[in-house]
């Protein structure tokens, strides 16, 4: 009797944790990445401020969640979904699809930065530093993570695309045909009605000035 409760509270703690591990999420998470060390390399070392694959390895992330670096200028912050500009810490190949530049090209040394990164593509994503001409991500500056589904993105995320651009005709663009409605009858046109032409009118208009000036001569019978 002993073993067989032992064994039904066994199998019910395993339940218990099957069910718990796989339970949804039940909110959006900002994850700071590298916890306290931030985001940070030490150029005269070339060592990274925290082993960034053991931080993303401790961590779920989900649709919807942010990744917040806490970081500076001498750093930057590439997101991608391209494995080859992930292995190659350069984004020179990359395109405008897939990779995301978030601090590139400052100016301003050792500023102080909170970068916060939105999580909007499910499976596989790729971050990294560029800085020092990809030392920074040679030497650790980059990690890995695969984003789950989780609630899906919130409304504040999951905007539609915007309409794709059209150009706007030119001046020199040809205007469209204007059709005749059904009738014979043109936009603006309602003269020359029963069959009369232009041609008919001029020759009439001339028989008469040429009978006013004595030009032809009439008989009356």
């Amino acid at each position: 009797m002993r073993r067989a409760t032992i064994l039904h509270l066994a199998i019910i703690a395993v339940l218990i944790t099957a069910a718990t591990s796989q339970a949804p999420p039940i909110r959006y998470i900002n994850h700071t990445v590298g916890d306290n060390a931030g985001w940070f390399f030490n150029s005269t070392t070339n060592t990274t401020a925290a082993n960034y694959s053991s931080w993303a390895a401790s961590q779920t992330f989900n649709l919807g969640d942010y990744l917040i670096f806490r970081t500076s200028s001498n750093q930057t912050v590439i997101q991608t979904y391209n494995l080859t500009t992930f292995k190659n810490c350069s984004i020179d190949h990359s395109s405008d699809n897939d990779t995301v530049v978030y601090n590139g090209g400052n100016t301003v040394f050792d500023q102080a930065l909170t970068i916060p990164v939105p999580l909007t593509i499910q499976g596989p994503n790729y971050f990294f530093s560029d800085a020092n001409d990809g030392i920074q991500c040679q030497y650790g500056l980059a990690f890995e993570i695969n984003v789950n589904r989780g609630l899906g993105l919130p409304p504040s995320l999951n905007q539609p695309p915007p309409p794709p651009y059209r150009e706007p005709p030119g001046p020199d663009s040809a205007s469209p045909p204007i059709t005749i409605p059904a009738g014979g009858k043109g936009l603006g046109n309602d003269g020359f009605k029963n069959g009369l032409s232009v041609h008919v009118i001029a020759c009439a208009v001339l028989f008469a000035l040429l009978a006013v000036n004595g030009g032809i001569g009439v008989v009356f019978s």
